[in-house]
């Protein structure tokens, strides 16, 4: 099995609003280089062999940060971007209420079912995900530890497939996600995606630096 460690990014310009990021670019906070960098710390510890982190830059700036630490070449794959939340992005919540309360009720509901106007399905997102993730455990081999920067949503989805839960509970069964706090899992050294599925291993959620 390789260990695969997932971080959210860090801090971003929008994380005191609450504004929903998804596939926009949006640029760390100084707060948040700082979380990059107790994450490098920590990874320096953790036996990490690989890096690899989302395109967006928030990602690839705090993942940055470990791959020059680790003395290693950061792998970026726009397949572990964040879910694109269409017409939700860089809105918050309230703001969404009044524009398409309905839409947002069904993706309340069932968020990976029913995306925002314009987003991205969950099943979709997952996907790409597990693609990514399914190239690294190759990588890295049986052996080899992972650590993955990447966003909330594409990690709680990945989490649901791989340990065999309905897509649709991920907020429920994966409360939110803290910037650069580290999920462990164990996944097969997989031949391709489908591999992952229902394979995973949970080892600790959402743990702090």
């Amino acid at each position: 099995m390789t260990t695969v460690h997932l971080a959210r990014h860090g801090e971003t310009t929008w994380h005191a609003e609450n504004r929903y990021a998804g596939s926009s670019d949006v640029p760390l906070t100084a707060r948040g280089r700082e979380q990059g960098n107790a994450l490098a710390r920590w990874a320096a510890g953790a036996g990490v062999d690989v890096v690899a982190t989302s395109d967006l830059s928030r990602a690839v700036e705090t993942g940055d940060a470990a791959a020059k630490l680790l003395g290693v070449e950061l792998v970026i794959d726009a397949r572990l971007r964040e879910v694109d939340f269409g017409s939700g992005e860089g809105r918050t919540r309230a703001e969404m209420a009044a524009i398409f309360p309905e839409q947002l009720a069904a993706f309340v509901a069932t968020p990976a079912s029913s995306p925002l106007p314009g987003g991205e399905p969950g099943t979709t997102a997952v996907a790409r995900g597990l693609e990514s993730l399914a190239d690294l455990t190759r990588v890295a081999g049986a052996d080899g530890t992972v650590l993955v920067v990447a966003h909330s949503t594409l990690i709680r989805l990945v989490l649901c497939r791989v340990l065999g839960l309905p897509l649709d509970e991920y907020r429920r069964r994966f409360p939110g996600l803290a910037n650069t706090a580290v999920t462990t899992v164990e996944l097969p050294s997989a031949a391709d995606a489908a591999a992952l599925v229902e394979r995973g291993a949970l080892i600790r959620f959402n743990a702090a630096l």
